[in-house]
């Protein structure tokens, strides 16, 4: 092997002015959802450990270092090829993208030149990929972007991981405090960077450090644990069942062994969390989640695990009882169909609400029927699902770092409650909460809230239907199959045929953006039709779903189950000849009340009026 360099470096040291390629045979972007999220809430953690309100900018260059792990370069002459790490580094700058497009045109400081550069005229990005050119450019300049069917895998994960970010983004990393993030991701976080000056000697090291052999998984060493406890002659049936149930649960997707652990262990047992603050040390809930197999360890009798039978009955009974309904919930959530009962787990999945999962298991009692844990199950489901859609409708972030403390409290709250108490507690949380559907009506599509705006569409729209006697068109609405559909505008985007209700372009946008001139429709509807004027639209609204059928004084002659949804909700549907700017208003108060009918805090009450008319004998 010839020489090779290994240097910690910043990430504006590694990424400003910098060009770096990618060989033809690893150039696929595969990170999914769970990756960025685990990154983006290390890094924002990290921060915001060092960050303190009163600080100037100048403080940030004191912020403890942040090691975010190694790439290997290989360097061919002036050319440098990433062997390991591209993923990283791809993910770092769509992070920066977003983060520039956060600054709003205020570019301090200024993070350009770490995203691209631009020689002789000519913008090339510093990860130089040429199938990714267009869409990068499009998000660089806060673009929408569609992949075509002809676009590779790398860039339809590139836009929905662009889009996550902008879920899984902290408020707290945002607004005044964003210069210090930044600042604080340029200077302050380092990649150990190995360059070697052959491809043999790159992939040489790259594979000595994958290595990594059979090595003992957190799972592994929590089972040994366990049935260690265990005398030798009554190991066989613990030992059994533990095997069957993680090879049911690694079946269901990759590493979900290991996050059962963590949702069950934080549902039944995590008293603490560690505050956001500089110096904070991680408490239960934090510990439970990096390393569940030695903090069950070091807690072994608070879970009451003292002689042999605690730990065959540890697995036998709560195990057993818990994995089984987290094998329920996670197959809720990527079912071809709506489960019946989980209905509201899969839509907070769908918003990526992954901090639901302990929640829902958090009121389960062992030994109780499947009946009486759905029933808790969903009390908790459409509290998230309340909850989470009262901040969307409000513009406010529904991430997990932002909401994790307060959904550790609710968890505690609930744990081991009857259905009753779970429904109060949580109706008794809402009530707290200062902005509801209602306390705007400005809510309006932008680039950030657009998988939201699109999941709440649907939504309604859903309701409408199924309200109306039909079948639920949920899951065909939102999972792209058999039709893709997407939130289209009534209105064309052309500003002069409404130049008689605005003064400016800038003002139609705004106003064309407001919910009531939205629809869920197929994207081949708009291409065909999302020209046209209003007037010409009208007639082929009548073969798309009600909520955009409605639109037509059609939709209310001849069509008894719309007639009787009305008459039951009392909803005020109208038909609109002209869709002028007033319409477009009226048009949103009118989904206003269907959310609010939808998303409607007193559901959480029905099980404890319905216990209170008729007592347990």
């Amino acid at each position: 092997m010839k020489e090779i360099h290994g240097v910690a470096r910043s990430v504006a040291e590694i990424l400003k002015g910098a060009k770096y390629s990618i060989d033809y045979y690893q150039r696929d972007y595969k990170w999914e959802e769970k990756q960025l999220r685990e990154l983006i809430d290390d890094v924002s953690d990290q921060f915001l450990e060092a960050y303190q309100p009163l600080h100037q900018r100048e403080a940030v260059q004191s912020y403890p270092f942040y090691f975010l792990g190694s790439i290997v370069i290989s360097e061919k002459g002036a050319q440098r090829f990433i062997v390991d790490g591209q993923q990283r580094l791809t993910t770092l700058t769509l992070l920066l993208t977003y983060l520039r497009e956060l600054q709003g045109g205020h570019n301090e400081p200024n993070i350009d030149e770490l995203i691209l550069s631009n020689a002789f005229g000519k913008k090339s990005f510093n990860l130089d990929v040429d199938d990714r050119f267009a869409c990068m450019t499009a998000l660089y300049e806060g673009q929408p972007f569609t992949p075509s069917p002809a676009d590779s895998e790398s860039v339809r994960n590139l836009v929905e991981r662009y889009e996550d970010i902008g879920e899984l983004l902290p408020d707290d990393v945002q607004g005044d405090v964003l210069p210090y993030f930044i600042d604080w991701l340029q200077y302050r976080v380092q990649i150990i960077q190995i360059t070697a000056y052959s491809d043999d000697d790159a992939y040489t090291i790259f594979e000595t450090m994958n290595d990594r052999g059979l090595q003992l998984r957190p799972v592994d060493m929590l089972k040994g644990y366990l049935l260690a406890g265990i005398d030798e002659d009554a190991r066989r049936v613990p030992g059994d069942l533990w095997r069957r149930r993680v090879q049911d649960l690694a079946a269901l997707g990759k590493e979900l062994d290991a996050d059962f652990f963590k949702a069950w262990l934080r549902s039944q047992y995590a008293e603490t969390i560690r505050e956001r603050r500089k110096g904070a040390v991680g408490l239960d809930y934090d510990k439970i989640g990096t390393e569940f197999h030695r903090w069950l360890r070091s807690n072994a009798a608070r879970v009451g695990l003292e002689k042999s039978d605690d730990f065959s009955k540890l697995i036998r009974e709560d195990f057993e009882f818990y994995s089984r309904h987290f094998m329920a919930i996670m197959a809720a959530t990527k079912a071809s169909a709506l489960v019946q009962g989980l209905e509201r787990v899969r839509y907070n999945a769908d918003n990526q609400f992954t901090l639901q999962v302990p929640m829902l298991l958090a009121p389960l009692v062992v030994g109780e029927d499947d009946a009486s844990a759905v029933r808790k199950i969903d009390l908790v489901a459409n509290y998230v699902d309340i909850l989470l859609t009262w901040r969307i409708w409000n513009n406010r972030a529904v991430d997990a770092s932002t909401l994790q403390y307060r959904m550790f409290l609710v968890t505690r709250a609930i744990r081991g409650q009857d259905a009753p108490a779970v429904g109060q507690i949580l109706y008794d949380q809402l009530m707290q909460e200062a902005e509801r559907i209602g306390s705007t009506d400005r809510l309006r599509l932008h680039q950030r809230n657009r998988r939201h705006l699109h999941r709440l569409l649907a939504r309604i729209t859903d309701y409408v239907e199924v309200g109306s006697g039909g079948h639920s068109t949920y899951l065909q609405m939102t999972s792209g199959l058999p039709v893709k559909y997407e939130v289209e505008h009534i209105w064309a985007n052309h500003p002069r045929r409404h130049s008689d209700e605005f003064e400016s372009a800038a003002d139609f946008a705004d106003h064309r953006n407001l919910i009531g001139d939205l629809l869920l429709l197929p994207k081949k509807f708009n291409a065909s039709y999302g020209d046209m004027t209003y007037e010409k639209k009208l007639k082929h609204y009548n073969a798309q779903n009600l909520l955009a059928r409605s639109l037509n004084a059609d939709c209310y002659k001849n069509n008894p189950g719309f007639r009787q949804f009305l008459d039951r909700t009392g909803l005020p549907f109208t038909s609109y000849e002209d869709f002028t700017a007033q319409a477009v208003l009226d048009r949103g108060a009118l989904f206003e009340e269907v959310a609010q009918q939808i998303w409607n805090p007193e559901a959480l009450l029905i099980e404890h009026h319905a216990t209170s008319a008729h007592p347990t004998p």
